[in-house]
């Protein structure tokens, strides 16, 4: 456990992600796999089961798994604070715009896509910010190669595979990545 803090870094998926929380010099402090949803409803309404709903209940189904994202979001940082609970901040993959309202997202075929992810993100950043905590929005596509630079190593799947090697599975790219956000916005906060 760190005295000094962590910053959380996310890795998103339909439902779930895994957050890893490293320490200001890039120390692995916790890493875990969240339920960003609750049993019974679907991961991601708004491309697939709000699709053959009337219009109306697909938005009710939208707005039901939004709420149990949220609440799960909260119960997913509650974990992270049992185990480091001085937290500095949360790292999470940029967002896509979406058009303003859920049902316009589910009649977009380009929002349908993406809206979902976007709404796991935006129920973390809310359970974040309402901690007081600052949320810092990272590009997956630019991150590890940030990571490689902030920690000033040549090879950053060595390093991850040292990680791997003290700590055991599961490690996996959702593992490293989140890390790797969660690297680059500590060395940020350090600066």
């Amino acid at each position: 456990m760190s005295k000094s803090g962590g910053i959380i870094g996310v890795s998103d998926h339909g439902g779930w992600a895994v957050l890893v929380t490293v320490a200001r010099d890039g120390t692995l402090l916790d890493r875990r796999r969240v339920e960003l949803v609750g049993e019974g409803l679907p991961k991601i309404p708004h491309h697939s089961e709000a699709q053959g709903l009337p219009l109306d209940e697909a938005v009710e189904l939208v707005e039901r798994v939004r709420v149990s994202a949220e609440r799960h979001a909260v119960l997913a940082l509650d974990a992270v604070t049992m185990a480091v609970p001085r937290i500095l901040g949360v790292a999470l993959r940029k967002c896509s715009q979406l058009p303003p309202t859920i049902a316009e997202r589910i009649k977009d075929y380009r929002a349908q896509n993406n809206a979902d992810w976007v709404m796991y993100r935006r129920a973390l950043a809310s359970a974040a910010e309402a901690r007081g905590w600052p949320v810092h929005w990272y590009d997956a596509k630019s991150v590890l190669g940030a990571a490689r630079q902030a920690l000033r190593v040549e090879n950053l799947d060595a390093h991850f595979l040292q990680v791997r090697r003290a700590i055991g599975p599961p490690w996996n790219n959702d593992h490293k990545l989140a890390m790797a956000a969660a690297i680059v916005t500590a060395s940020a906060a350090v600066e």
